[in-house]
């Protein structure tokens, strides 16, 4: 639309700096110029000024006000901003730590909860970005569509959770077999509603902002909701799944910080300026010892490894099983460098903890990049933090944009080395098939089993 308008104001068929027309076509170069303002005008009509504001027209959010308990403003009073602002930091994480493994105490419900309260936060906290930005246009339904799409998206992947997970509970309840049979459909039909609300919220002259709201919690949508339920999937795995990828993301971020405070001089990306280097490397050899420990601690109980499942006998979600070769010691002969360092020829180690160098790695390597998109997308509104939920650490959403990543990496790398046939899961979608299915899928396997000489054959009188 700028360049319209410059086209607009700049030497035309007619101006002063342009060569005079041919005899006989004056006429319809006056005609082509007034065409050509008619159109400008209408485009001006259609989309109002939106295209001629620049990023420094963006309006300013105002700075969030500082939440730090007055007690702490005090104690650390006679302190620099930068050693105050370390000990707001420090005090805050070792609470946040505290009330994690609380959780982690109460068991694998309560985990859920707390991943699904996360998602909400970081989701209010970046459509209210959007909504401050756009305050001025004071456009109908913003809000109200964007929490409305939130449960639609949250109704359809927390219900193939559902029906994935919970098969024979939902065999038992009439009323949730429907639900689960129709699910798709009903989720698409919410959807659907969502849709035709928003085009008839859309307003004149602002169609083209009311789009990049409505892709902005779309956007919004994929970066928490998708991400979540994956998290959740990874959880159904195993707490182990849970734990080490987010506990090594947790690590690098605070080893990196104070390897950065204490000995960081090189930049490392001008997105953040205060990340260098040296934090970036301490947190990286950090990360991969703290997640080879972590892993093999963990990898000692049955709490941690076992897929949670969820026992309608006892109506609750159990960790029991007999853990699979992956959290079994083997033995596992070291290679020439370590074997003179070390001065061992051989030493036992849990499958996983192998596995969990690769998880710590992308932990450190690949999840600050989360960081610095977060970084980015601050910059571009002018904001220091997403919020000003946590004192010295900011919104939720700063402290968990490296989760999201992380999240997406450890179900792709479940899915690709590390999962099997479910035999529960296969059973749990056996029992909801019709009895004559049952029967069939019970003839084929008994006569399969018989071929390859697991059975014998009963014989006929």
């Amino acid at each position: 639309m700028l360049e319209l308008r410059h086209r607009g104001v700049g030497p035309g068929p007619g101006g002063a700096g342009a060569p005079p027309p041919p005899e006989g076509v004056a006429a319809g170069g006056d005609h082509e110029a007034e065409s050509t303002s008619d159109k400008e005008t209408d485009i001006d009509d259609r989309y109002g000024d939106l295209d001629s504001r620049a990023d420094s027209d963006i309006p300013e959010i105002p700075p969030s006000s500082d939440r730090t308990p007055e007690i702490l403003q005090k104690a650390l009073s006679g302190l620099s901003s930068r050693w105050k602002n370390w000990w707001i930091r420090g005090i805050l994480t070792l609470t946040m730590i505290s009330l994690f493994f609380l959780i982690i105490y109460m068991g694998s419900f309560m985990l859920m909860l707390l991943v699904l309260g996360i998602q909400v936060k970081c989701f209010h906290e970046i459509i209210t970005i959007g909504y401050r930005v756009y305050r001025s246009y004071d456009l109908p339904w913003f809000r109200t569509l964007s929490w409305y799409f939130l449960l639609c998206v949250n109704y359809f992947f927390y219900g193939e959770t559902v029906a994935d997970y919970f098969a024979t509970f939902v065999q038992r309840e009439e009323q949730l077999q429907f639900l689960i049979r129709y699910h798709r459909f009903i989720s698409f039909a919410l959807y659907l509603a969502g849709f035709c609300m928003f085009v008839l919220s859309l307003v004149k002259k602002h169609y083209r902002l009311q789009f990049y709201m409505f892709a902005w919690t779309h956007v919004t949508l994929l970066i928490t909701v998708t991400q979540s339920h994956l998290v959740i999937q990874n959880l159904f795995e195993g707490m182990i799944w849970f734990l080490v990828p987010i506990s090594s993301v947790i690590c690098n971020d605070i080893t990196a910080y104070l390897f950065g405070f204490f000995f960081g001089r090189t930049p490392l990306i001008k997105l953040s300026p205060k990340k260098t280097w040296e934090g970036f490397i301490g947190g990286f050899f950090s990360t991969v010892v703290f997640g080879f420990i972590a892993a093999y601690v963990l990898s000692k109980y049955q709490y941690f490894v076992c897929p949670v499942e969820y026992r309608s006998d006892v109506n609750s979600f159990v960790t029991e099983c007999e853990p699979s070769d992956l959290f079994q010691l083997q033995s596992y002969s070291l290679p020439p460098f370590l074997k003179a360092v070390l001065r061992r020829e051989r030493v036992n180690l849990y499958p996983f903890q192998i596995h969990s160098i690769a998880l710590s790695t992308f932990a450190s390597l690949i999840g600050p990049f989360g960081g610095f998109f977060a970084s980015g997308f601050k910059r571009a509104f002018k904001i220091k933090d997403f919020a000003n939920t946590i004192p010295g650490h900011g919104g939720i959403m700063d402290r968990f944009d490296c989760q999201y990543l992380m999240a997406t990496f450890v179900h792709v790398y479940i899915t690709s080395f590390i999962r099997g046939p479910n035999p529960s899961k296969v059973l749990q979608q056996l029992l909801v098939l019709q009895p004559e299915q049952q029967l069939n899928i019970y003839k084929t396997l008994k006569m399969h089993l018989i071929e390859k000489g697991i059975l014998q054959p009963t014989l006929k009188v």
